[in-house]
């Protein structure tokens, strides 16, 4: 596996200290093993955002027998969007960086090194990561993606979402300009792609092609489990897009690409995509 040395300089001004941020839902067990993938990291985080959903079944207990301070717990009222938890906790970041991790995966122990290594080379405030897709009852699993190559715009998000959310190492002042994930119902299970989109308006992607991130890709215990038509979920992305590039934060370029896609995506869909235009 590849190991990283010294990290350079990002930019003027840039730390590199990380906050992480878990939401959790009665999965003691498994966030504890997420936590500590965070805490044996090779690039030590500068603190641990335990973002609770509201919980009864110690999981509190159990995160603060891990007696680090470092890790702190969040509590919080049962909203069943991870979105609401999410923002809390970058509300609550110190860090100059955020990474996020779903509370059944965990980390390889030299990801953020080598996301802040990427970062550095290719001049980004964000990185996600190929990971290890572990199916039920598996102990291992295989690369989610194959041949994958980054940086992600603007253009290679708005066709798929291939960021995948417990990868994802992003600027703290970028989620604060995007005003964190959507927390619209319309948009549960889909905040992160939302979110993706947004952050595309200030910075490419890089993309780590190494498993550096074990992801329990378990669909019927997931909020991914409720099958929602795709053109719905894209309808829903999308518009949610349109109406967040009202304020200006997309350049000339990038909102003719999303007219461009728009137009496509549309075509023959058999209604009207007047509305969904950014440019007449």
């Amino acid at each position: 596996m590849q190991t990283v040395g010294h990290i350079a300089a990002i930019g003027p001004g840039v730390g590199t200290r990380v906050s992480v941020i878990i939401p959790t839902y009665q999965r003691a067990a498994e966030l504890e093993r997420a936590v500590r993938s965070v805490l044996a990291q090779s690039h030590p985080v500068h603190e641990v955002l335990v973002c609770d959903d509201g919980s009864t079944d110690g999981s509190a207990e159990r995160i603060a027998a891990l007696a680090d301070e470092r890790v702190r717990w969040i509590t919080g009222p049962r909203a069943g969007r991870p979105a609401i938890p999410r923002n809390r906790g970058i509300q609550q970041a110190t860090g100059d960086w955020v990474a996020f991790l779903d509370d059944d995966d965990s980390w390889l122990p030299n990801k953020l090194a080598l996301q802040l290594q990427r970062c550095a080379q290719e001049n980004t405030q964000a990185c996600c990561t190929n990971a290890e897709r572990v199916l039920p009852g598996s102990e291992h699993g295989s690369p989610y993606f194959q041949d994958l190559r980054g940086p992600f715009a603007l253009e290679q998000l708005l066709p798929v979402n291939r960021v995948i959310c417990s990868s994802v190492l992003v600027r703290r002042e970028l989620l604060q300009k995007a005003g964190g994930f959507p927390e619209d119902e319309g948009l549960r299970a889909l905040e992160d792609y939302a979110l993706w989109l947004r952050i595309t308006a200030f910075t490419a992607f890089s993309y780590c092609p190494e498993a550096l991130v074990r992801y329990s890709d378990a669909p019927a215990n997931s909020l991914r489990g409720q099958q929602v038509p795709i053109d719905v979920q894209r309808d829903a992305v999308l518009s949610d897009l349109r109406a967040w590039s009202a304020h200006g934060h997309f350049i000339g370029p990038q909102r003719r690409s999303i007219a461009r896609y728009l137009r496509g995506a549309r075509r023959g869909a058999g209604r009207s995509i007047t509305h969904w235009l950014f440019i007449r």
